[in-house]
């Protein structure tokens, strides 16, 4: 879709009954395309407060967007909620490893990286020695 595209579903979506989530939803990923993030925001939190029928992507698409506006503790707060409710969830890893990031908290968020891509086979058969090394990053012989 166009940005213009994207200006004029949002508009219709913007008559529609905001009290519907399946709406609120489509508003926040619109707002989300658009680069309005901030305006995307409270739509998401109604959603999940309401209950959208796609939770895995909205929790997703909320906690990232938190981290884009720079509220990163905010960010990682909403991705641990979103892994209590889908475990182990590798797209909510990996977002939640740039909140991590962006916090300072570089070791971790390599740890958490390198399990992801040791987990889902995306190492070549080294998925031993990614985990191994994952829990020990500096150790050198």
């Amino acid at each position: 879709m166009t940005d213009e595209e994207l200006r004029e579903n949002l508009a219709d979506l913007l008559t529609r009954d905001q009290r519907d989530p399946e709406v609120l939803r489509q508003i926040a990923y619109t707002n989300d395309a658009l680069g309005n993030e901030h305006e995307a925001l409270p739509y998401y939190e109604k959603v999940l407060k309401m209950g959208a029928s796609d939770r895995l992507r909205t929790w997703t698409n909320y906690g990232s967007t938190l981290r884009v506006c720079g509220r990163y503790e905010e960010a990682l707060a909403a991705f641990d909620k979103a892994l209590a409710e889908f475990p182990g969830d590798p797209g909510l890893r990996a977002f939640r490893a740039m909140a991590l990031h962006n916090l300072g908290r570089h070791r971790e968020a390599v740890q958490d990286l390198l399990q992801i891509l040791a987990e889902t086979k995306q190492v070549g058969g080294y998925e031993r020695a990614v985990e191994f090394y994952a829990e020990n990053l500096d150790l050198t012989v």
